[in-house]
């Protein structure tokens, strides 16, 4: 005996089908935002880690920080930048990005921000701009290409953020 569908059943089991794979895309869309979020958390708590240990850190290469600022935002003639974190004093700003795991694109990335800086915020055109990269996880390989471009690499040692330089290093400025 053949086991044949009539049109109709063919017809249910396709609606039904299609049904259920809206019903997929519509979870992995839920869990896609839920994955992001907890991405910008992690961010969040790096930089809740990093934040309160660059005033110690850059103090004592001899910058005292008057402020530290966070989540800068610009647009300008088209141009735009976001900076996580801005340490700032009466001649000096150090722009920070803060990631989970450092990578040399990352660096790079950082690096072309800085380039359109101070055109994007000039209340700062006239200090003496630096970079540095902060992360909970710093590959060496990315540590030493932050380090050729001139940028400071900020790390964790328990509960407090380290620079990673090498002894001697100095900054490339803006």
């Amino acid at each position: 005996m053949e086991n044949r569908m009539s049109f109709d059943e063919i017809k249910q089991a396709f609606l039904e089908t299609d049904r259920r794979m809206r019903e997929t895309d519509r979870k992995l869309a839920e869990v896609g935002r839920q994955i992001g979020g907890l991405g910008n958390r992690l961010g969040e708590f790096v930089e809740g880690i990093v934040r309160p240990g660059l005033v110690r850190l850059f103090r004592d290469r001899g910058v005292v920080v008057h402020q530290t600022l966070r989540d800068l935002e610009a647009k300008r003639d088209g141009i735009s930048a976001q900076v996580d974190l801005l340490v700032v004093n009466a001649d000096h700003a150090v722009a920070v990005e803060v990631k989970s795991k450092l990578s040399a694109s990352d660096v790079d990335e950082h690096l072309a921000r800085l380039e359109k800086f101070k055109f994007l915020f000039p209340q700062y055109a006239q200090m003496r701009l630096h970079a540095a990269v902060a992360a909970m996880v710093i590959p060496e390989a990315a540590a030493r290409y932050a380090e050729r471009h001139g940028v400071f690499v900020i790390g964790q040692t328990g509960d407090d953020a380290v620079f990673r330089n090498s002894e001697g290093f100095e900054p490339r400025e803006w």
